[in-house]
């Protein structure tokens, strides 16, 4: 799959789209973080979309890019640890299409509810994200479904939106951390940099236990690698996407790693720092600047709180300071 990177126009049309179910979110300078981190930092509030996460942006955008090709579908089917699942959810009820998702053995019980919510059926399959998408192709094809993908052209539209709001806020943005599932997010980021012309450095953040991605760009070729994280299910993904690493590669200026235990300390230091609650993809991205912050004196900062749906069960272990998530 040819992957086309959102231009300046194709971002401004999406960001009409996304505004026709809310607006842009906040981001602040938090003097807390800043005083953490040593250095100017500032957090993008994707937890306050109406699901919690920024993935519903991308799901706005490719069901109007459907609409628009007079491909609206009668079901669609997709594959998630949660806020894909949402945000395909959401953009299905709105155009009346049928919507079911495959979900992994075991996902988190607050998220599956939340799609449930929106009218999604729920098909459980498999022991990792890998084992649900697979299914949910298989399933797709048999039953004449629409399959939405996790990473798209039309999806990249939507979330786009949400760097192009972080960048035009915060034009001295030295540096910016993106967390890593399926690669939307930092191709994103890409492609709102380019279209921007900004000169903000992306450092993309992955789990030190789902490797793919840093796996694949070193090798320069998909590598498939164990999923073992127990926190950050936004990033337990177990192979990368070519498309997306062709996108990747020119333009990350590094990876950071970070483990579970450091992305539970990043949850807390975000909870006690600005009230706001982290899902573990969601703390990622302040986990790695904070394990970089030696190097970031002196530095803007960009963060992202990108995801803020973890259970409540995760949540109080995690703020408990139990190493038992």
């Amino acid at each position: 799959m040819t992957i086309h990177l959102p231009t300046l126009t194709d971002i401004e049309a999406a960001a009409e789209v996304v505004y026709q179910s809310f607006q842009a979110t906040p981001q602040y300078r938090w003097d807390t973080l800043s005083a953490r981190l040593g250095t100017d930092c500032w957090v993008k509030h994707e937890n306050h979309t109406p699901v919690g996460a920024f993935k519903i942006r991308g799901g706005l955008t490719y069901f109007d890019q459907l609409k628009q090709r007079g491909e609206l579908p009668r079901e669609v089917m997709s594959a998630t640890r949660g806020n894909h699942g949402q945000s395909i959810a959401w953009a299905a009820r709105m155009h009346g299409v049928t919507c079911s998702i495959v979900v992994p053995r075991g996902n988190s019980v607050e998220k599956n509810a939340a799609m449930r919510a929106l009218g999604a059926s729920l098909i459980e399959h498999g022991d990792d994200f890998q084992a649900s998408r697979e299914h949910a192709m298989a399933l797709a094809a048999g039953r004449g479904a629409h399959m939405v993908p996790s990473f798209h052209t039309a999806l990249l539209r939507g979330v786009s939106t949400a760097w192009w709001e972080f960048f035009r806020a915060v034009p001295q943005m030295d540096v910016v951390y993106v967390p890593m599932g399926q690669g939307s997010g930092a191709c994103s980021a890409i492609a709102a940099k380019r279209a921007l012309g900004h000169p903000v450095r992306i450092v993309g953040v992955i789990s030190a236990h789902a490797t793919t991605y840093a796996d694949s760009l070193a090798a320069g070729r998909v590598v498939a690698s164990a999923v073992t994280t127990v926190l950050a299910d936004g990033m337990a993904c177990r192979v990368a996407d070519q498309a997306a690493l062709d996108v990747l590669a020119p333009h990350l200026d590094h990876i950071v790693q970070v483990t579970d235990t450091e992305v539970a300390a990043a949850m807390r230091a975000l909870f006690a720092d600005t009230h706001n609650v982290a899902e573990g993809a969601g703390a990622a991205s302040f986990a790695a600047a904070w394990r970089e912050r030696e190097t970031l004196k002196g530095q803007v900062v960009g963060t992202t709180l990108c995801g803020g749906n973890v259970d409540s069960a995760t949540l109080a272990s995690v703020l408990s300071g139990s190493d038992r998530f």
